[in-house]
């Protein structure tokens, strides 16, 4: 039973269609590639699911709230939690402080208590730093907790960046080329703690990804956007020998 299903997906600004018809779904415990070239759509999909964007017709459902219409900070409270791109991380505060504010759903205190910080704001914190250095330490960034993100390189950033979806504790997680920018080790890395995040938690992932190896070896299914419509889905032996996908990769199809 699918986690999160995406049902005919359409999405217009003014006369540009940036998706078309877009359905699929990700079972618990799945780990599902978004694939395509530059400028299919992924990236709208998920901005489409975390209520970024309104689609003009479709389904998103997940388990069984329908997000359509939700504000942003409502899907997040339901456990859907991705990175971006570019980190869009706070370069002023520390890798444990911006993990503290990947937790914002889970804090349960009010102005009046934080203001005086009383006992029960007090355990929160302890609490909710606790969570953090547990998900630095798994994502093995602890030496960083108290620098400043503006002083990291840019892979270091992009790990970051994962560890803040990890601290909302989600029960999805939507990742946007998290390997973009990251050198060979960072890479393996990542591919560790994803495989970790799907066989210990059971976390269902969607991952949009450009590096095909990393899809072939760590991804269950793949499904192919190409300018905003689907073009192929299934498993990675199947989907990356198909001429279409080649085709819209490498502009040209591969003969045999």
């Amino acid at each position: 039973m699918a986690e999160l299903a995406i049902e005919h997906l359409t999405l217009r600004f003014g006369g540009l269609t940036v998706l078309e018809d877009v359905s699929l779904a990700v079972a618990h415990g799945e780990l599902l590639a978004l694939i395509g070239p530059n400028g299919a759509g992924k990236t709208s999909v998920f901005n489409c699911v975390g209520g970024l964007y309104r689609p003009q017709s479709g389904r998103i459902r997940f388990r069984d709230r329908d997000l359509v219409g939700m504000r942003p900070h409502d899907v997040a409270r339901l456990g859907v939690a991705r990175t971006f791109q570019h980190g869009e991380l706070f370069p002023h505060l520390t890798v444990l402080d911006n993990l503290l504010v990947g937790r914002h759903t889970r804090f349960r205190t009010g102005i009046f208590g934080e203001s005086l910080f009383l006992p029960r704001v007090r355990a929160q914190e302890i609490e909710h730093r606790r969570v953090a250095e547990e998900i630095l330490d798994f994502v093995e960034l602890a030496r960083y907790r108290h620098t400043a993100v503006a002083r990291l390189p840019f892979g270091t950033q992009k790990l970051v960046g994962f560890a803040r979806a990890l601290a909302l504790e989600p029960k999805i997680l939507l990742l946007d080329e998290p390997s973009a920018g990251l050198n060979r080790d960072e890479r393996e890395d990542l591919a560790r703690f994803i495989l970790r995040i799907q066989h210990e938690l059971r976390l269902p992932m969607i991952w949009i990804e450009h590096d095909m190896q990393m899809v072939a070896d760590l991804a269950d299914r793949l499904v192919v956007l190409n300018y905003g419509r689907p073009l192929a889905q299934g498993t990675p032996d199947e989907v990356l020998r198909d001429p279409r996908v080649i085709e819209a990769y490498l502009g040209t199809a591969r003969t045999a």
